[in-house]
């Protein structure tokens, strides 16, 4: 008999304790990969808007509290569907949710490139950000639920990496296409106004349709979901699945308690009030920073550096590229987290993280001060991106997606994460919304610095509702939080 053999025949070896002391199975990968997908086509979706806005502003003669509109429908869709379908996930499954959602974003993707006006566009913007919200809460908790504890924070913050790669496939789109209108109709803009951003968002559909042929090629719900509503057959042939080895899961093996099931309003007792606190409040702050970075990123290189350029594809081109080249640091800013995450911990990275941030945001604002010419200038500004884009994605664009999974039990753990991503997209939604606005009004670097008041906020808040989850099994944060 094998030592394998022993283990599978003890009678008290829990699924948690296979599962820490399983290798990654190719169903593990293949898991993570799906998740990954879809994170990609959210990270495309989310920032592709920031570079055919431009275009979309005079296609459809939009004024300013319209092209806020038009960029914040899919964050108030993401806000909508993680408080909606992360309760739902946690009724009826991850597997299920993950094809409905594939198939709303389908849907709601192909109708933003055929859109025939303002109204229409930002209906099914929101829609997107409806399917980019579900699939917040069911990733995290697929992903979470389903690997060994010491390789969680790795691959949890490797799936969430595809939304830079996603961002950054978004801004090099833009450039294609405007290169190409440029190329074929040189002596005149409106073709590519009303046009180069059908283009852009018509490559989204085609990546949704991809993700969505994917995903519909393997099945499998996770076992912790089936532990937790007592079905014990269903779990054992999904864990055997899953571990590639037969697996027979028991009340014995895995007792009810273990796993309690409880409803959506345990997130605001006593015994898990804070773990939400935690989770949601520094992502709210973030995401103010974030999405109202990020989405207006060509803008804001663009005021700051090209505001004196006449020809108006000449600008966005030139703002595009350094989108591009700094979208490049919110790759090396998640490589960074999934080198450190379970060596320095979800905490310290989350902190340092934010006070980085706040660093790269105060030179962007006085970029025009630490500057002698227009071309230093522009140095001084992508200064300042990379170093916001780098710590950002080291620090709490990973933590705080990756925390929101481990801090909840499973039966709440996509209700937890949903609500704790629907805070955050309220912070989305805030700074997306008003970013046009505060800028015209403030003006850009004053408008910088108030997001550097958010930064440093949210690295105290951090460390005052801190809960480490690194190195500990699911079971153990739950069990914790059990004895309070």
């Amino acid at each position: 008999m094998t030592s394998t053999d022993t283990v599978a025949t003890e009678p008290r070896t829990s699924f948690e304790q296979r599962l820490d002391a399983s290798p990654i199975t190719p169903a593990m990968w293949l898991l993570w990969l799906l998740a990954a997908g879809l994170i990609a086509l959210d990270g495309f979706d989310f920032f592709i808007i920031g570079v055919a806005l431009p275009f979309l502003k005079r296609d459809f003669s939009l004024g300013s509290t319209e092209i806020g509109a038009v960029a914040v429908a899919a964050v108030v869709g993401s806000l909508v569907g993680s408080l909606t379908l992360g309760p739902i996930t946690d009724k009826v499954g991850r597997q299920r949710m993950l094809m409905v959602d594939v198939a709303l974003f389908i849907v709601a993707t192909a109708g933003t490139a055929f859109a025939w006006d303002a109204v229409s566009l930002i209906g099914f913007r929101f829609l997107v950000g409806v399917g980019i919200g579900a699939d917040y809460p069911i990733s995290v908790a697929y992903i979470t639920e389903n690997v060994p504890s010491r390789w969680r924070g790795r691959m949890v913050i490797g799936a969430f990496t595809f939304q830079a790669v996603g961002a950054l496939l978004g801004a090099l789109t833009g450039l294609i296409v405007i290169h190409l209108f440029q190329t074929l109709y040189p002596d005149s803009a409106q073709p590519a106004i009303q046009y180069a951003w059908r283009w852009m968002l018509g490559v989204g559909l085609v990546l949704a349709i991809a993700v969505g042929i994917i995903r519909s090629s393997f099945l499998l719900e996770s076992p912790r979901y089936y532990i937790a509503k007592g079905d014990y057959d269903a779990a054992s042939k999904a864990a055997s699945l899953l571990l590639e080895e037969p697996i027979t899961i028991t009340p014995t093996t895995d007792p009810p308690e273990r796993e309690p099931n409880l409803t959506y309003t345990a997130l605001f007792s006593p015994q898990f009030r804070r773990n939400t606190l935690f989770a949601s409040i520094p992502w709210f702050l973030q995401d103010i920073a974030t999405y109202g970075m990020g989405i207006f990123t060509p803008a804001i290189i663009g005021a700051l550096a090209f505001a004196s350029e006449p020809d108006f594809l000449t600008r966005e081109m030139v703002s595009a590229k350094s989108a591009a080249l700094v979208d490049l640091f919110l790759i090396a800013g998640f490589l960074v987290a999934v080198w450190l995450v379970e060596k320095a911990g979800r905490v310290r990275l989350q902190v340092v993280g934010f006070l980085g941030m706040a660093v790269g945001l105060v030179i962007l604002a006085l970029s025009d001060r630490l500057a002698s010419d227009n071309n230093s200038q522009l140095t001084w500004v992508l200064i300042g991106f990379f170093i916001f884009n780098l710590m950002m994605n080291a620090g709490p664009n990973s933590t705080t997606f990756l925390l929101s999974g481990e801090v909840f039990p499973t039966s709440i753990r996509a209700s937890g994460a949903g609500f704790a991503a629907a805070f955050a997209k309220a912070g989305a939604v805030l700074g997306t919304f008003a970013l046009p606005i505060l800028q015209t009004n403030w003006g850009v670097p004053t408008l910088l610095l108030g997001l550097v008041g958010c930064c440093v906020l949210a690295a105290g808040l951090t460390y005052l509702f801190r809960v480490e989850t690194t190195g500990r099994s699911l079971e153990a944060v739950s069990l914790d939080e059990n004895r309070k």
